[in-house]
């Protein structure tokens, strides 16, 4: 029997792969989907992400950019970081250098799904391979997540074709009794966010498209509209990626006419990639244990990708995923991924209930631009 299933090989759940096999564990991981995996994100890597994926032995590629600026129509300001360069990296690139480290450490990938899951005190099962714990970096949309009945959304409803007695022993599979206690962590239901009801009402969504055309900015530009905002990274000497996120419906052109100052930078470059989507973003998360499963990635839960962290996230709580398998305590997981991760959730929290307040998301940038020393703050607390 392994030590350690994971189901997904994005860069969450191949981090959590890689740093498992170098602390001496056994690791299979269940990948339907080809190399490499795209997905509709900024692309962006704060410096320390890029650090901690040197550390796992990932050699990465791409367009080192110096900080954070803000626009509008009338406003920009600056936010140069502090630690070192973060590094624009187009997301098949990123894949491809996680998949050659999966292989220099001989982890296997198996083609299939993650289908029914099954467990008991000692073992879980699933894909018909048996593991101590499985680990599962699934996405946005999780189908283990939906299945253990874990996120928000399923409350008062048990796993689809489960009973409500084998959902229960489901999620209760394993002995808790050997977690340690840990302090009572701020919860991202207790920060200033929208109500149920409204996040219901509008969620936010990300198209991303790329174009040929040397980047004109040594930093991540993100332009601000009533619409939404539009991400612009650079991922090479010749490319950029822009990322637009926004609640409201329309094709990539539609919405980048939103941002005027944008599309006259992007007049005349050639489209370098399809429109991909993704979204909604807002996804809420009761618990990421349940029994021998652990979540970790968009699959524990997603604020928003306003603030950029979605990776540096995935890597620092998986890092204790795989802590939390060495020392055969998963009931300590949930714990340690809200402490790792409370500020950036509270952030990005804090962010996205005043950019949905009519009122006050016109004075976001104005604001960072008369505060460019809380702003640049912020910025390199999160970066």
């Amino acid at each position: 029997m392994i030590d350690l299933l994971v189901a997904g090989a994005g860069p969450a759940g191949a981090a959590t792969a890689i740093r498992a096999a170098l602390a001496g564990l056994s690791v299979v991981v269940v990948e339907p989907r080809p190399t490499p995996i795209d997905k509709a994100c900024g692309e962006g890597i704060s410096f320390t992400a890029v650090e901690y994926l040197q550390r796992l032995g990932v050699s990465l590629e791409g367009r080192p950019f110096h900080g954070i600026r803000y626009l509008d129509a009338s406003h920009v300001v600056d936010a140069r970081f502090r630690l070192g360069p973060g590094l624009g990296v187009r997301r098949t690139t990123l894949q491809r250098a996680l998949a050659l480290r999966l292989a220099e450490l001989e982890i296997p990938i198996i083609p299939t799904r993650i289908s029914t899951i099954t467990q008991n005190q000692h073992s879980v099962t699933a894909a018909g391979i048996t593991a101590h714990y499985l680990a599962a970096a699934d996405g946005l949309h999780s189908p283990t997540r939906r299945q253990l009945g874990l996120g928000i959304e399923g409350s008062g409803r048990t796993a689809q074709g489960l009973s409500a007695e084998q959902a229960r022993r489901l999620r209760s599979g394993a002995d808790r009794s050997t977690a340690p206690p840990w302090p009572r962590l701020p919860r991202l239901s207790a920060l200033p966010r929208l109500s149920a009801a409204r996040d219901a009402a509008q969620p936010r969504r990300g198209l991303r498209r790329h174009y040929t055309v040397r980047p004109w900015c040594d930093l991540v530009e993100v332009y601000w509209s009533r619409l939404g905002e539009a991400y612009v990274t650079p991922v090479a000497d010749d490319l950029v990626g822009v990322a637009i996120l926004t609640s409201e419906r329309g094709s990539f052109d539609s919405h980048l006419e939103a941002f005027p100052a944008l599309k006259r930078r992007l007049a005349g470059a050639a489209e370098a990639s399809a429109v991909m989507g993704a979204g909604p973003l807002r996804q809420r998360v009761r618990r990421r244990v349940a029994g021998r499963v652990m979540l970790v990635g968009d699959a524990a839960g997603y604020v928003d990708a306003l603030t950029g962290e979605g990776i540096a996230v995935a890597l620092r709580t998986s890092a204790e995923l795989v802590r939390c398998v060495e020392r055969n305590t998963p009931g300590a997981y949930d714990a340690a991924w809200r402490r790792v991760s409370w500020e950036c959730r509270f952030l990005t929290g804090s962010l996205l209930w005043a950019r949905n307040r009519s009122l006050l998301a016109p004075h976001i940038v104005p604001a960072a631009t008369r505060l460019p020393k809380i702003f640049g703050a912020i910025v390199n607390q999160l970066a």
